[in-house]
Parts: C-alpha cells; structure tokens; sequence
C-alpha cells in the first residue's frame, strides 16, 4: 500500500484569483467526491476542485506534448479512516494516493492539521499538498512507481527507505513543475514559493525527528531531508520538464 504523505507550503494566492471568475481564463473543475459521513464547505470542495482542475490542465497538456494521454484522478474527501483500493487509509497517515484506484484521499481535518501542527496555513499550503499527491498519480502514469516496487522487493529497510526518499522527492519536483504553470497563468501571488520552500523545509525527516526527539536518524528517513525537499521541488518549479527530474538516477551527493 503507497501511503504517500507530503504537508508543504503555505500562502494565499490561489483561492482569491478562483473566486474573482476571471472572464479570459477557463479553468477546468477535478473530480472531487466526499463520503457520506464527511462534511465539507461547498467553498472548501470547489477549491480542491479548482485546484485538482488546474493539475489536470497542465499535465493533460504535458502529456499530450510528450505523445501521451493522462488519465486523470479522483480526490476523495473522508473522516478518520477510509476503504481504498489499497486497502484501510488512516487520517493520521495524512494525504495519501493510491495506485490501485487512481484516487487521492484527504481527511477533512488536515486543513486544520496545516495550520496548528505544520503552522503551514493559506490556500497554497492544501493546492500544494494536492499537487504533490497529483505528481504520485503522475509517477503511476509514467510506471514508476510499478518500477519502484519491483526495486524494493528483497531490499532491507534502509534500502526500501533511500528508494522511498527518490520517490518522494521526485514527487516534490513535479509538484514544483506545476507550480510554475500557476505563475505562468497568473495564479500565483509574490511570497507563494517562498512559502512553500519555507514549510517544505518545515517537514523534512531531519526537521521533524529533531523537533520530536531531539536527534535525527538518517537511515530512517523516507521523504527526504529539508534541504532535499526544498531542492527539488525548486528544480521543478526552474525547468518545468521531465528531463530534470529523474531523481532515481542521481548519486547520493546529488540527491
């Protein structure tokens, strides 16, 4: 089960320039759906979609330019813990994709979770979590993660871990790609990538095991230190394309 949890950025760009309706822009609305237990704010909802929408625009017309076709994901709002084609998804796993459904799941109360745990708030925080759970989906297209799981199959944990952390970051990187389609359609307001770079920074293993215990274990990590994070996610928002992203190919000094 690809439980892949990423809490990142911060600002308020996104959900105003939505909101405005601005009559020379036409932007698309994902697929969003909620449990029936799950209670979410028609705002909160047409965000995510607005947002998943915008992810759909840029990697449909990606693909089509690499001779492809993108299928695009679900997002799926739930409460505590939820059934997935990947099997029981926990809210306290955070924003996860699963590979098997082709859906991202969100538990309703991470938005608070951003603000109080990560002091991660603002509509760009939750379009940048999306985006990066979008870049998993991305991954799946691409095979990678189907190439991923065949390379840790008789690994150690150490091993299966170092694989985890080239797969989260070049989730980061794709992530940092849409971004620049954002600022590329004038959605993206001055301080957004630097909030962003600020909370990815906020997150990384080394960060958050020294805030928690004081000390951290690099053999451990499986999403990437903060510099690592903030790295990629930088590269991707520099080149906008494939060709810079392969995180899997670089040294471990590159990483």
């Amino acid at each position: 089960m690809i439980l892949v949890l990423i809490f990142l950025s911060g600002g308020a760009g996104l959900s105003g320039l939505f909101d405005q309706g601005q009559s020379t822009q036409n932007y698309n609305s994902g697929q969003v759906t909620r449990q029936s237990n799950t209670q979410v704010s028609d705002g909160d909802s047409k965000f995510v979609s607005q947002v998943l929408g915008t992810t759909e625009d840029f990697w449909g017309q990606t693909f089509q330019n690499e001779g492809r076709t993108y299928h695009k994901p679900t997002l799926v709002f739930y409460t505590g813990q939820t059934r997935t084609g990947c099997g029981v998804g926990q809210a306290s796993a955070g924003p996860f994709y699963c590979p098997t459904d082709q859906k991202i799941y969100l538990d309703i109360s991470f938005y608070k979770e951003l603000t109080t745990k990560y002091k991660a708030s603002g509509d760009f925080a939750m379009a940048y979590v999306i985006a990066h759970e979008v870049g998993h989906h991305i991954q799946n297209e691409l095979g990678t993660l189907q190439s991923y799981q065949k390379a840790i199959r008789g690994k150690s944990e150490t091993e299966k871990n170092a694989l985890n952390v080239r797969l989260e970051l070049q989730a980061d990187y794709y992530a940092g790609m849409w971004a620049r389609y954002i600022e590329e359609q004038g959605l993206m307001e001055t301080g957004d990538i630097e909030e962003a770079l600020n909370a990815a920074h906020a997150v990384g293993d080394d960060t958050l095991q020294e805030q928690a215990y004081g000390y951290s274990v690099p053999d451990s990590f499986t999403h990437g230190t903060s510099e690592q994070r903030m790295r990629w996610f930088k590269r991707g928002y520099q080149y906008g394309d494939f060709e810079h992203g392969d995180t899997f190919s670089v040294s471990d000094e590159d990483l």
